[in-house]
């Protein structure tokens, strides 16, 4: 299949800046199985669902991975800027470089400045490895622990690509750029249908009978990346870790053959418990990496509903919705949210999205 079958137009102004106030007044579009189209917001979240569903959300935590800081060792010492976007191991993380050009392997880069050391100072790193698309692997100074303080330390919150062209990141991003469920650190992107969650909404969905669940997935700094292959066949998805619990699973698996939808939060959320499950929609125990890729074709197996943000035109996240509600009745909803004003992207509005072909009769 093309990848331009997945391109539309989206005008600059949709993109939203900054989150609602409150989170969960944000706006949800919700889109039926049969493609019916209802304006709600998000704290009628609970009205949508049925006693006995499970909400599942990504309790992730974003890490400050965005680090400047210069190249030294040689006559020039040019700014350098590294998106940390996987960890390797105590002391080695791959990293997304700008420019990438002026580095080599074994340059050595210090980041922080003279007003903000750590630890014992500095924080240096050697370039150990270097990709073809900017991406290098930088062998730090420090180990374990150590390290992750220095990076908490001299480390900002790495805002989506198409909020911090503009505008800059700001201590109010570091709060509102993380979930209220944000526990294991390690993403470098929120998971962000997760951000519209309030403790009020929470209170409303176990009022209703509907449980909460966790996961891990750890999302990568891939899922910013656009489709550059004209057939989508020929895209390669990035992986990230993730893990799902033996008492989510047990949980979910219970309450599915009680009856009980499973609602994911997210697309990572979707795409975790997806990994995770069996032939016949059995969910597993799961740790570990997973590249699944879903596109229109695909057979879903452990999700029934899904809540998530508008996403970009040609990404891997809007051939996922496709799959998941139809292209037809996605490609549909875009142009009513974008005719409606909605607002887009990490910071902005929300679909609540049924199966196709599945009615929901609720008005």
């Amino acid at each position: 299949m093309r990848t331009d079958v997945f391109d539309f137009d989206l005008p600059a102004e949709r993109i939203a800046l900054r989150p609602a106030i409150p989170r969960d007044s944000a706006r949800m579009l919700v889109v039926q199985g049969d493609g019916v189209l209802r304006d709600r917001h998000i704290s009628d979240l609970p009205h949508w669902l049925e006693p006995g569903d499970q909400l599942v959300v990504n309790d992730t935590r974003v890490i400050p991975a965005q680090l400047k800081g210069r190249r030294i060792g040689r006559e020039t010492e040019p700014k350098i800027e590294a998106t940390l976007i996987k960890r390797l191991d105590g002391s080695h993380w791959q990293a997304l470089v700008k420019p990438a050009k002026k580095l080599a392997v074994g340059d050595r880069i210090r980041f922080g400045n003279e007003g903000k050391v750590c630890l014992l100072g500095h924080l240096d790193a050697e370039v150990a490895a270097k990709g073809e698309e900017g991406e290098v692997t930088l062998a730090f100074a420090f180990h374990g622990p150590a390290l992750d303080q220095a990076i908490a330390e001299l480390g900002v919150t790495p805002l989506p690509p198409y909020i911090a062209s503009k505008r800059a990141p700001d201590e109010q991003d570091a709060a509102d750029y993380q979930t209220m469920f944000a526990a294991n650190e390690g993403a470098v992107a929120a998971p962000t249908a997760g951000l519209h969650f309030t403790p009020a909404l929470e209170a409303a969905l176990r009022a209703r009978g509907i449980e909460i669940n966790r996961l891990t997935l750890h999302v990568g700094a891939g899922t910013f990346l656009p489709v550059k292959a004209e057939d989508i066949a020929e895209h390669c998805m990035h992986a990230e870790w993730g893990t799902v619990s033996a008492e989510t699973a047990r949980k979910l698996n219970e309450a599915r053959a009680a009856g009980g939808r499973i609602v994911a939060v997210g697309t990572t959320s979707l795409r975790l418990l997806e990994s995770a499950a069996r032939d016949d929609g059995t969910i597993q125990p799961f740790s570990g990496e997973t590249a699944i890729f879903i596109t229109p074709g695909y057979r879903f197996r452990a999700v029934d509903i899904m809540l998530t943000n508008f996403h970009l035109p040609r990404s891997t996240l809007f051939m996922l919705v496709s799959a998941f509600s139809g292209l037809d009745s996605m490609k549909h909803a875009y142009a009513h949210a974008i005719a409606n004003g909605y607002r887009f992207y990490s910071y902005g509005d929300a679909c609540l999205l049924f199966r196709a072909h599945e009615p929901n009769s609720i008005d």
